[in-house]
């Protein structure tokens, strides 16, 4: 390496420890006795049998890779089905399987976006989505988080020909919804475009028959021409991936378009079979969308009483810290007690505020809320 990337790579390093800010991957077992409060795997399908046999059988069938990219040879069947019931789950018309939600949303942007396309995103959007919008080309502005208003105010009078509107369902940090039906009445007045990024949402949203559907199905949105939706298969469905779903036209583009799923290897098939398995799970076993978001609901009660502990949409719940440094320092002691919580720090948090981030699932079980509450409450009102 060169001397003057090496000293700069130094530098680097140096300042990101002076402000807290270090990053190492913690290893951890594939059954480690901890309370997990920090993974996305809502449904706690991730260790299912039924997934690991679909896999399996998936593997023998198949290989375990898909071999190549989709319009080469890497398209099965299985590739279909996925794409197919993903639709129907959602109530979209079609659907289209990427390697991974940050693909989907990647793809989708660029290629939707350029010159002649206006993108205006919530200030809190994904980083897959910022991403998106600085490749596409298009002129790009974020407006207040979850303020409708100043959406349409920066679509009025916009000189592109088109926009898109960005925004997730559920936010990945902070844990809130997102005004969906306001936004959709002003992608349809102002003939935009309304991406909604079903990430944290797919699994956990939903009621009575539309029960962890996310929060398009069984809604106007669903099937609206002027509406796209992202999402991952590897957060409630326990496997690796993400889709595009919106109109049979945007799928058949994104095929011929989409650079992050023409140049890309294709999903391996061991995930797509994978989360056709738990696709099913979550159509037959709604109680398990009910049951994450009683889990975090008993998350927030057993915290009462912390300013920063606020109800969230879906399953995560965000807990501000007075610093990254703080933040680190919690996460940490909640390790050795035996829970795991998420750090977020910046760049991780679009509003530059660290925090713990708190993620019920299915598989906990009142002992774990109990013992994570206790630990959790002297923890705060240390950093207090």
């Amino acid at each position: 390496m060169s001397v003057s990337m090496a000293n700069w790579l130094d530098q680097q390093a140096l300042v990101r420890e002076r402000r807290g800010l270090v990053r190492r991957p913690a290893p951890r077992g594939p059954a480690d006795a901890v309370i997990d409060l920090a993974s996305n795997d809502y449904l706690a399908l991730s260790r299912d049998p039924r997934l690991a046999a679909a896999a399996a059988d998936a593997a023998h069938e198949w290989g375990t890779g898909a071999t190549a990219s989709r319009l080469v040879a890497g398209t099965t069947s299985l590739h279909l089905e996925l794409e197919s019931a993903l639709a129907a789950l959602v109530g979209m018309e079609s659907a289209l399987a990427f390697s991974s939600g940050y693909l989907a949303n990647l793809g989708v942007v660029t290629a939707l976006g350029g010159p002649g396309t206006l993108v205006v995103a919530d200030e809190q959007c994904h980083a897959s989505i910022v991403d998106g919008c600085r490749l596409s080309r298009s002129r790009t502005e974020t407006f207040a988080h979850n303020d409708a208003d100043d959406a349409a105010r920066l679509l009025a009078g916009r000189a592109e020909p088109r926009a898109l509107i960005a925004v997730e369902s559920i936010y990945s940090v902070g844990g809130d919804a997102a005004p969906l039906g306001r936004l959709l009445e002003i992608a349809v007045e102002h003939d935009a475009v309304l991406l909604v990024d079903e990430a944290h949402s797919l699994g956990v949203s939903g009621t009575g028959a539309f029960a962890g559907r996310g929060s398009i199905a069984g809604t106007a949105l669903a099937g609206h021409p002027n509406v796209v939706v992202t999402a991952t298969l590897s957060k409630s469905l326990g496997s690796q991936g993400g889709a595009v779903l919106g109109p049979a036209r945007l799928r058949e583009h994104l095929v011929n378009r989409s650079r992050t799923f023409i140049f890309d290897t294709a999903l391996a098939p061991t995930s797509a079979a994978a989360a056709l398995a738990a696709l099913g799970i979550l159509r037959d076993e709604p109680w398990r969308a009910d049951r994450v978001r009683a889990h975090a609901a008993a998350l927030v009660a057993g915290l009462a009483g912390f300013a920063s502990v606020r109800p969230s949409a879906g399953a995560v719940q965000s807990v501000a810290m007075p610093s990254a440094e703080s933040a680190a320092a919690a996460a940490r002691v909640a390790g050795e007690a035996g829970i795991r919580v998420g750090c977020f720090r910046p760049p991780s948090v679009p509003d530059g505020v660290s925090r713990l981030r708190l993620t019920a699932h299915a598989g906990l079980a009142p002992p774990d809320i109990a013992r994570a509450i206790a630990v959790l409450r002297d923890i705060l009102e240390e950093a207090s």
